[in-house]
């Protein structure tokens, strides 16, 4: 089996298809342009991320279905190292239809099929038989599987030795942070609610993240700030950087393109100062682009350029 410094999860995948019409009427047909199919879910699109940065990256993620199928083949198209582990469950859909009268983008979402236990336990012996220095579990969980489901992986990560790198929320996380990961990304909501508060001012994320950290549920936390950037946070570093003005078109895997980058950049043994830099510019580069389609390289590299002087 060939390594791979880093391995991405995706125990939810969908196919996203994203379209644009003119005006929406309640209960008139609207007319739609031709569909785009692009393959999603949260490590599949940090895999993707990490390929457009010249990166490499294995891609595991679950695959049901018709749509499966479909799914597997629009990975293969990304050029993307990848496994499917197959479970009986259609893999679901995401569509995303933006009104070129205003600019409205509207985004539909549908729960992914439930697992099975065997599948479930299939999935996460497949993890252990890869041993990369960086784990990336990234997405929401099906409906019904357990939210301990995270806590298991992170389980595998520390006994393999792998970094772990968690991009959920809710009690899906909390449960991670009793095992402790490498890195985290909540917004600002998900740290408040992490630390048992109902809200947070700016000037009071590092602590909060720093609480977190202390207790050993991650060694750095990057908190996503939306339209004003990110701030990283370790024990001893604060770094935050704002986000470009860029005009944005489509706010699909901007998170997951964030991910992306900062998991290429610690691959590549940036200093965190750039980590986070490229993070912000990957996540605004894909809202440049219309759909499902994530960002361009020349983009990323553009504002990653600009950035480093902020």
């Amino acid at each position: 089996m060939k390594a791979f410094d880093i391995v991405t999860l995706t125990v939810n995948p969908a196919v996203d298809k994203s379209t644009s019409f003119k005006g929406l009427v309640a209960e008139q047909k609207i007319r739609c342009e031709i569909p785009r199919y692009d393959a999603g879910g949260g490590g599949i699109n940090v895999s993707k991320a990490i390929a457009r940065l010249g990166g490499n990256s294995m891609a595991l993620f679950t695959s049901g279905g018709a749509m499966g199928q479909l799914l597997e083949e629009l990975v293969a198209k990304e050029n993307i190292a990848s496994e499917a582990v197959a479970v009986e469950s259609w893999t679901r859909e995401s569509f995303v239809a933006v009104d070129t009268n205003t600019n409205s983008q509207y985004r539909f979402g549908f729960t992914g099929g439930s697992l099975t236990e065997e599948e479930s336990e299939r999935f996460l012996a497949k993890i252990r038989e890869f041993k990369p220095k960086f784990l990336v579990a990234s997405g929401s969980l099906n409906e019904g599987l357990n939210a301990d489901f995270y806590q298991k992986v992170a389980h595998i990560a520390k006994e393999n030795h792998s970094k772990l790198i968690i991009d959920t929320s809710g009690e899906a996380l909390e449960k991670v942070l009793e095992v402790g990961a490498y890195l985290i990304k909540p917004n600002v909501g998900e740290l408040a609610k992490l630390i048992g508060e109902e809200r947070l001012e700016m000037e009071e994320v590092n602590e909060a993240a720093k609480k977190i950290i202390a207790k050993g549920g991650a060694e750095i936390v990057v908190v996503s700030l939306g339209p004003q950037g990110a701030v990283l946070v370790t024990k001893d570093h604060y770094e935050f950087v704002p986000a470009p003005n860029v005009a944005k078109k489509s706010t699909v895997g901007a998170g997951d393109s964030m991910v992306g980058g900062m998991v290429w950049a610690l691959s590549q043994n940036k200093p965190l100062k750039e980590v986070i830099r490229w993070g912000v510019a990957c996540g605004s580069a894909a809202t440049m682009n219309e759909g499902t389609q994530l960002f361009k390289g020349s983009d990323a590299q553009r504002l990653f350029d600009w950035l480093k002087h902020k």
